[in-house]
């Protein structure tokens, strides 16, 4: 049956048609739908894992127990799930074991721009890049068979644009595989140094192995023009920008297996041409490997390692072409991204960026909290960095500190990796305030569960974390509940645990305003006779809230009847529905 599918959606599908039974993830974009499709499908069990180390070594587990298995992240998170990759390249597999992969060239929801090949190749096993949802319905298939033949997990990397672009895929049945009898094979699985340095070798000589698979795999295609002045080497996104430009007009070698390259098809492609030109976004991988083979290909002397291609920027360079460019008559406003009206976490960041504080930050949706007018945040750096920072922060300034420094977490992320760092505070004694911003769900990557909420990943019940009694295990004493959209108490609970000498935690505990169960209030309103024009309703950044007339206005299509401007207002301008 042919449908029409995103590239995430294939991918899921691929999973499901060869037999995979376990997958185990940690959303991220843009690979969080890989997940949330493949649970649509009831012989797949299906979790959200804590992180991408636990998803990882959940995968293991399973092709060890003899199920075919697979996890998915984004590039961010193929770090986090590094220890166990680099052993399991190692270990090999006993049933099928897939990692999805998905980079964010042009960072559109990422703090970095990472090139996820260079796992592949440090690791030394093999990736595949598919260029289309076709592509990746049939590599998500293959990469199964692949990692069996070769004893390998296998890595699937695509981007956003793979990832949530749609074409035509045609679907198949899905092919069940049966798990075979457990047998104990410690040389093979037990990595201790005795047994692991017969298996750096074994290693070795599958790389060999792959590479002559590379060279007339069905994953890479040649694509031969009359035209013998240049020759394109390209891969996954980039290959459709090329193909879309230049039609048939250019002979194209279409890499699918991204490492290990192959080296006698390259050579031999290359020899036609008189410019070999690669077309690859982030860092020169392919380009790298040619110029190792003895070649001069152009790539980074061309196309920049920074950033998304585009049409237009293969136009430009490859043909000197200059894209007309359709102008609106009149500038287009910039939308920054804002914290929703109603969002929880905006009260209690007014409170931080009131008492002037240092606000160490994290991953999530709550990182707009860094965003004017709150400008709440001095940090964020990686899942879990700003409680393991404040402690490292405060442990270096000591008195100099002054009271005057917390970090904020969400519940999710908490679950991910702020954990271990509340365990090195109060281990190691240091006074720091960690503010965990609960808003009952993975927010920034689409509402999903995580281990806080008490649902799982189809949304049946599930053990429930409770905060305040991980907490109190986890060493921290003082441990209090606050309600984000009361300043009041938000700014005592603040005042009161910087002053303590101990550390200290405060749940900061509203849900998210976009969860299907949290009803608004009804909109305030403005009285303009009452309004002063002193506009500290503006310092909150609420989107329903703007200025017209020299008058604060609220929009009431937008305003879910928080409140929590109407405690700004000292003149008793807001209220409810006058």
């Amino acid at each position: 049956m042919k449908e029409l599918l995103i590239g995430n959606a294939a991918i899921a599908r691929g999973l499901y048609e060869a037999g995979v039974k376990v997958v185990s993830s940690y959303p991220g974009t843009p690979s969080t739908e890989i997940t949330e499709f493949a649970a649509k499908y009831d012989e797949v069990y299906c979790e959200w894992a804590p992180n991408e180390k636990v998803a990882t070594e959940v995968a293991f587990g399973a092709s060890l127990g003899g199920a075919r298995s697979a996890c998915a992240m984004k590039h961010v998170g193929l770090n986090v799930a590094a220890d166990p990759l680099f052993t399991m390249s190692y270990t090999g597999v006993r049933a099928g074991m897939v990692m999805c992969v998905a980079d964010d060239p042009a960072m559109h929801s990422s703090q970095n721009e990472q090139d996820s090949r260079h796992y592949a190749i440090a690791a030394k096993v093999p990736m595949l890049e598919p260029a289309d949802s076709a592509e990746a319905y049939a590599f998500a298939k293959a990469a199964f068979d692949i990692s069996e033949r070769f004893d390998t997990p296998v890595m699937i990397r695509t981007c956003t644009r793979i990832a949530h672009c749609q074409s035509i895929v045609e679907t198949g049945k899905r092919i069940e595989k049966e798990i075979t009898t457990y047998e104990k094979q410690p040389e093979k699985y037990i990595m201790m140094p005795g047994y692991a340095k017969k298996k750096h070798p074994i290693v070795e000589k599958r790389t060999k192995l792959l590479t002559e698979f590379a060279e007339n795999c069905a994953f890479n295609n040649v694509f031969f023009a009359d035209n013998t002045e240049i020759g394109i080497v390209t891969s996954g996104t980039c290959y459709q920008y090329v193909k879309e430009v230049f039609g048939d007009s250019v002979s194209v070698f279409k890499v699918g297996l991204i490492n290990p390259l192959p080296v006698k098809s390259l050579i031999e492609f290359a020899g036609k041409f008189k410019r070999l030109i690669v077309v690859e976004e982030l860092d020169p991988i392919i380009e790298t490997h040619l110029r190792n083979l003895g070649l001069n290909p152009e790539g980074k002397s061309l196309f920049s390692n920074i950033g998304e291609f585009s049409q237009s920027d293969i136009k430009r360079i490859l043909q000197n072409k200059i894209e007309n460019t359709v102008c609106a008559d009149t500038p287009i406003p910039g939308r920054p991204p804002v914290m929703c009206p109603g969002c929880p976490h905006r009260g209690i960041y007014y409170v931080l960026a009131k008492m002037k504080l240092t606000v160490l930050g994290d991953i999530g949706c709550y990182t707009l909290g860094a965003t004017p007018p709150l400008n709440a945040l001095d940090s964020t750096l990686c899942m879990g960095a700003s409680v393991s920072g404040i402690h490292g922060f405060n442990k270096a300034r000591g008195d100099l500190s002054e009271n005057k420094t917390v970090c904020v977490i969400g519940d999710s992320t908490f679950m991910h990796s702020g954990m271990t760092g509340l365990v090195n505070i109060a281990y190691n004694a240091s006074n720091s305030v960690v503010i965990i911003l609960d808003n009952s769900i993975t927010g920034m990557t689409g509402h999903q569960q995580n281990p806080t909420t008490g649902y799982n990943i189809k949304g049946d019940p599930a053990a429930k974390v409770n905060l305040e009694k991980l907490c109190n295990a986890l060493g921290i004493n003082r441990v209090r509940v606050v309600d984000p959209y009361d300043l009041a108490e938000c700014e005592r609970a603040v005042k009161e645990e910087l002053d303590t000498k101990e550390p200290s935690v405060i749940i900061s505990r509203r849900p998210c305003m976009l969860l299907k169960y949290v009803k608004a209030k009804p909109a305030l309103t403005v009285n303009s006779k009452k309004c002063k024009s002193c506009k500290s309703c503006m310092r909150l950044g609420c989107p329903a809230i703007s200025f017209k007339d020299g008058k604060a206005i609220i929009d009431a299509t937008q305003c879910v009847g928080c409140g929590v401007c109407e405690q700004l207002c000292r003149f008793d301008a807001i209220n409810e529905g006058e």
